[in-house]
């Protein structure tokens, strides 16, 4: 009877614990800051012009796009699960001073993006805004970046389109791969609403896909980087930062090498096996 009881209470317990994770789980992946309508966004030095994308009737899209003379392409930069593009767009730097120019948006509920927050209703949010965009600028200098919460995102943006890139920073395998290590007793499958599954997307992503990440990562390990490499390797290219932790990743020059090299280098060609090595096999010993 004692025991019974402890098994009953256990599983009381256990499905109150599910119930919480299903419903609380937004405050624990998005780490919003909403911003009054009336905000003036400032950033030293940058030339931009805010934008408001009405996507449905009570979801309106807030962004701002950061502009250089005669730009070489368009980053859609597409940012982590905190705060709103108030402080994000500090980042967009790294990629005007390279003479690109950048969209940032905020995602339903962050800065002055309204809209009730679901997965599926944030992808049809970045595919209206990037139909806009199409609009403006061809496909083929159009660059995707998703950094951490906004590589999935970027990945299934990219399997659904045709953009010249899509490049990830410390990207996950997916959200439910997270979670999973946190609670590793939760039927994540059944309870997370936001799984996010960036390794089912980045198999029909047809452009070059180049992989940022610390080697020093603790909120996302590396080896998440390593197995997304290896779905569509021969697109992938995996850059690690030595000793880059999960949001520190810009005070590297390394890092900064790397966008240089991304950016400017030129579409890969294909390798022709008859030219190279790559099918050389050792002679077995006789």
């Amino acid at each position: 009877m004692h025991w019974s009881f402890f098994v009953l209470f256990a599983l009381i317990i256990y499905i109150l614990l599910n119930v919480a994770v299903y419903f609380l789980q937004e405050r624990f992946i998005f780490k919003p800051e909403k911003l009054p309508e009336d905000f003036e966004f400032t950033y030293d030095n940058q030339v931009f012009d805010e934008y408001n994308i009405e996507v449905d009737e009570g979801v309106n899209i807030n962004g701002v796009h950061f502009k250089v003379r005669r730009p070489k392409g368009v980053v859609l930069y597409l940012k982590g699960n905190s705060r709103s593009i108030k402080g994000w767009g500090k980042f967009a730097i790294d990629f005007t001073r390279l003479g690109f120019d950048v969209l940032m948006i905020d995602y339903r509920g962050f800065g002055k993006s309204t809209g009730r927050r679901t997965e599926e209703g944030i992808k049809k949010d970045l595919q209206y805004v990037y139909n806009r965009l199409k609009e403006q600028v061809d496909e083929k200098y159009i660059v995707l970046y998703g950094r951490s919460l906004g590589s999935g995102f970027a990945t299934k943006l990219a399997s659904n389109n045709a953009p010249r890139m899509l490049i990830l920073d410390a990207p996950y395998y997916s959200l439910k791969h997270i979670t999973k290590r946190y609670l590793p007793i939760m039927p994540m499958s059944l309870v997370l609403r936001f799984p996010i599954k960036t390794y089912k997307w980045i198999k029909y992503v047809e452009c070059p896909i180049k992989i940022i990440h610390g080697t020093n990562d603790k909120l996302i390990p590396l080896k998440s980087s390593i197995k997304l490499s290896k779905i569509n390797a021969d697109l992938t290219r995996l850059y690690p930062v030595i000793d880059g932790g999960h949001n520190n990743l810009h005070t590297f020059p390394q890092y900064h090498r790397f966008l240089d090299e991304i950016l400017h280098a030129r579409l890969p060609k294909k390798i022709d096996p008859d030219t190279t090595s790559l099918n050389f096999r050792r002679n077995k010993k006789r």
